[in-house]
């Protein structure tokens, strides 16, 4: 082999080895990209990604183009580096050749352009795109034979070959996907995300107001005091009801009876007139499916009942809303007011405050599977009503009971960091 030739052959080798380099990064940029994101590229009208998306429709003849080439490109260069071992190396050329071009492959040809290609996908399969697609019609022959035989047999196994499906992602893997998105999108934005999709698992019971605090019209109250309440309420729509919230007759928008009380024809009788027709909401059904009866019944707000009929909260549109986005006011928010900072580093908080937004507020992991409120909680871990002074370890928080009133708890002490005290009691 004259020395023109055995260059001739170098060059050919190191040939075959780029081109196994552009299959191997092909092969990982493609099967790694973010195909959401390519799906939005496509959509904005990307040529590449229009590719790329289209290339990605059938993985099958994808694969089987590069696999193809990548085939070709290693067996002919173990070839062309077996001629050329023999000649410089005679009988031991064929193992040298063996163990050389195995390392260079390995190194040269699959570790580092796929190591590249898994690190910048996106831009490693936009721009083998073309000559992808370009190698597909040339070999469109020669694939569809390799495909057909391989398909055929993955049928025999059960397989199903087509058009790769949508891929959907389970509610808890978006979450992963919105978690792992920080520093891309604003700490704003996550939040409300991940609430959205938290929205599944809250019911109504866990953010309506508790029936023991609607604020509402008796008709049976003074007439000064009902006009009192209409011209000093702070909320819009206000429960109408005679004697007992569960005699509600409906609901009462502050606007309409604020409207007659200027026009001084503002009775009881005018009260009952212009009330809205009541609508009632089961316990326990999911906030999604909330809002979306919501839509659909084109209504603002609702009474919360449970199995027997009996009201147990008032939901709205903005308490859902406040759900996502938070609350609406530009002061504190409303849960703050349940909760005093100590100067010690411990806080005086609620019994009534919303075990979710406590949590959500104070950054703690408090349960919200069972009691709607930290006095529920309180009371359904120590099976029985506490005394004042009460000390205990709720979930790893020390806390002391501070006020009991009417079998509730009214006001408990809570130091995150922990404390000593005596005659602690555990609930945990």
């Amino acid at each position: 082999m004259s020395h023109v030739g055995s260059l001739t052959l170098i060059v050919i080798l190191v040939c075959l080895v780029l081109v196994s380099a552009f299959f191997s990064a092909s092969e990982t940029g493609m099967m790694s990209v973010n195909r959401y994101r390519i799906r939005h590229l496509a959509r904005t009208g990307d040529k590449a990604a229009l590719r790329v998306s289209k290339l990605l429709e059938r993985p099958d003849r994808l694969l089987g183009i590069i696999l193809t080439g990548n085939t070709f490109a290693n067996i002919l260069a173990s070839s062309v580096a077996t001629i050329l071992a023999v000649h410089f190396f005679g009988d031991f050329g064929v193992a040298v050749a063996t163990l050389i071009l195995t390392l260079i492959i390995l190194i040269f040809g699959e570790m580092a352009p796929k190591t590249l290609a898994a690190l910048h996908a996106q831009g490693v399969s936009t721009s083998a795109s073309w000559l992808l697609v370009i190698l597909l019609k040339i070999l469109y022959p020669v694939v569809w034979l390799i495909n057909t035989i391989a398909n055929g047999i993955l049928k025999l196994f059960g397989v199903n070959i087509g058009k790769s499906g949508i891929d959907r992602l389970s509610v808890d893997e978006l979450r992963s996907v919105v978690l792992e998105s920080s520093g891309r999108i604003s700490q704003q934005h996550q939040d409300m995300l991940l609430r959205i999709l938290e929205m599944e698992k809250v019911t109504v019971d866990d953010i309506m107001i508790p029936r023991n605090e609607i604020i509402g019209i008796d008709l049976h109250d003074e007439w000064d005091n009902i006009v009192e309440q209409l011209t000093t309420g702070k909320h819009t729509k206000m429960p109408l009801y005679q004697d007992d919230i569960d005699n509600v007759v409906g609901i009462l928008h502050l606007r309409e009876a604020l409207k007659l009380l200027g026009q001084d024809r503002l009775n009881k009788h005018s009260l009952r007139e212009i009330a809205h027709e009541i609508y009632f909401v089961p316990e326990g059904t999911p906030l999604h499916i909330q809002l979306l009866n919501f839509k659909t019944e084109q209504r603002r707000s609702a009474l919360v009942v449970d199995e027997y009929g009996d009201i147990q909260g008032l939901i709205t549109l903005e308490d859902i809303l406040e759900e996502i986005v938070g609350e609406f006011k530009t002061d504190i928010p409303a849960v703050c007011k349940y909760v005093e900072p100590q100067l010690d580093g411990s806080f005086v908080i609620d019994g009534s405050v919303n075990i979710r937004e406590l949590n959500r507020l104070m950054g703690w992991q408090l349960p919200v599977d069972g009691p709607k409120t930290l006095s529920g909680l309180i009371t359904e871990y120590l099976e029985a009503i506490p005394q004042e002074q009460t000390c205990l370890r709720l979930f790893g928080y020390p806390l002391e009971v501070l006020k009991v009133q009417d079998n509730l708890v009214k006001a408990v002490n809570i130091n995150p960091k922990g404390y000593s005290v005596t005659s602690m009691q555990h609930a945990e």
